[in-house]
C-alpha cells in the first residue's frame, strides 16, 4: 500500500488502529512497515496532522498498553503448553 504523502499514511494507519482495535505490532504487518514508523506517525506526526484523529488512537494506544500484560502471559503460556505436546509426542513408550 503506497501513499503519496506521509500525511495519507499516519491517517490510513490510525484509522486502521481505530477500526480493527489494533496493536502497532498489527499495523505494521498490515501496512509493511516498521513498528517504528507506525508508532512514530501516530504519536508524533498525526498529532499535528489531525489532532481529533490523534486522541481517537491514543485512546486505543493507551487501552492496549493496558492488556499488554495479558496478551504476554498468553503467549508464554501457548508456549509452554505447545513444547508440552512436543515432549510428550517424542517420548518413546
Amino acid at each position: 500500500m503506497l501513499y503519496e504523502t506521509q500525511q495519507e499514511r499516519c491517517e490510513a494507519l490510525a484509522e486502521y488502529m481505530i477500526n480493527h482495535n489494533a496493536t502497532v505490532r498489527q499495523a505494521a504487518r498490515e501496512y509493511a512497515v516498521s513498528k517504528s514508523t507506525v508508532h512514530k506517525d501516530i504519536t508524533v506526526r498525526l498529532r499535528h496532522i489531525n489532532p481529533k484523529l490523534y486522541q481517537a488512537v491514543k485512546d486505543v494506544l493507551e487501552k492496549n498498553k493496558s492488556e499488554r500484560h495479558l496478551r504476554g502471559g498468553e503467549a508464554t503460556r501457548q508456549k509452554y503448553l505447545n513444547s508440552r505436546e512436543v515432549a510428550i509426542k517424542k517420548k518413546p513408550r
